[in-house]
């Protein structure tokens, strides 16, 4: 098989996890499962395979290299954010023609890292048949944040042809996706032969890849980093992989991965994620609970003491505090303070 090479996106807002993450450090680079930061995990999990290429911006340049470690990793200097396409089109250009690209966000928490390599080698088998492979995460909700992939028909032992991409469902389309079957979440993780992805985004979305050859041809080195010409670059349309490549493909595949999988999109998501006592809460900081059910509550300086709540979040870091319930949790990047840092 052809070497596996993890590609890393690398960036963020900033504004979902708000009041913790922040435009200045961001989800990625904040340890919010367990000690290691999420990017720190994404990392260790894409060890079995070659030595990364991180793609990331010059406003996370200094997370990524503090957090990186030893390991040979080459970083990818976006001099603007130009969306998915030309983010995974600038590692391609700098990759072997004949390697599989396994393409990672690097905000996403996975449970299971095993049953994630074990995906990440079908999907690599199935890219070097030619296919654009993403990963069907195993859905356990009817969740309306997520877009839907419908299994086609098998493809040997490996996976399946994407018979249908959905854009994010109403709750009751969800809900019929669940009962019906057949249906994965789409989390944004990929794998691709390097030469076939070329081909298919030289067919599909020119205005991507003839900017970012361009960049790439212009570009320069300094020392493990790599510049694409800023002009250039700038020139590549602003699109998603998806728009730009997998919902126009006849070669679209996915494999199953059931590895408890998460996006940490918000609060909400966060708490489901992390430990929690038997009454379902979660606590970080000088935190004190009495007869309270389901609450996340975190703290980096003052005691926060709560009293019979049920289903909410409380979150004190530095001058910032946030409450909400648990449902009104996905509209915290919408507050002033999370969209106007």
């Amino acid at each position: 098989m052809s070497e596996i090479v993890p590609v890393i996106l690398c960036g963020g807002s900033g504004t979902r996890l708000w009041p913790r993450s922040r435009a200045t450090c961001p989800k990625p680079f904040l340890p919010l499962i367990g000690k290691e930061t999420i990017f720190e995990a994404t990392l260790a999990r894409c060890a079995p395979f070659a030595a990364p290429v991180i793609v990331t911006g010059t406003a996370h340049l200094d997370h990524v290299e503090a957090q990186l470690g030893s390991g040979g990793a080459r970083i990818l200097v976006e001099p603007q954010a130009r969306n998915t396409a030309a983010a995974i089109a600038l590692a391609a250009l700098r990759l072997p023609a004949d390697a599989v690209m396994l393409v990672c966000p690097s905000d996403h928490h996975i449970g299971n890292p095993q049953a994630f390599a074990e995906a990440a080698r079908k999907a690599a088998a199935l890219a070097q048949q030619g296919w654009l492979v993403s990963f069907g995460i195993e859905a356990t909700a009817p969740e309306t944040g997520y877009g839907y992939l419908k299994r086609g028909e098998m493809l040997g032992d490996l996976g399946f042809r994407t018979a249908q991409f959905v854009e994010k469902p109403d709750l009751e389309k969800a809900k019929a996706f669940l009962a019906e079957g057949g249906y994965s979440w789409n989390g944004g993780i990929f794998a691709f032969s390097v030469a076939r992805f070329l081909e298919e985004l030289e067919t599909h979305c020119p205005d991507v890849l003839g900017p970012v050859r361009e960049a790439v041809s212009s570009g320069s080195e300094d020392g493990a980093r790599f510049h694409p010409d800023s002009a250039a670059f700038a020139r590549a349309e602003s699109i998603s992989v998806d728009y730009a490549v997998m919902e126009r493909t006849d070669r679209a595949a996915l494999v199953p991965a059931d590895m408890d999988w998460s996006d940490i999109g918000s609060w909400e998501s966060l708490h489901a994620a992390r430990d929690k006592d038997g009454l379902g809460n979660s606590v970080r900081g000088k935190v004190e609970l009495v007869d309270c059910r389901r609450v996340l509550v975190e703290s980096d300086g003052p005691r926060v003491s709560v009293i019979g709540l049920e289903g909410v979040v409380i979150v004190v870091d530095g001058d910032e505090v946030l409450v909400t319930t648990m449902e009104g949790a996905q509209k915290v990047g919408k507050l002033d303070g999370a969209a106007n840092q």
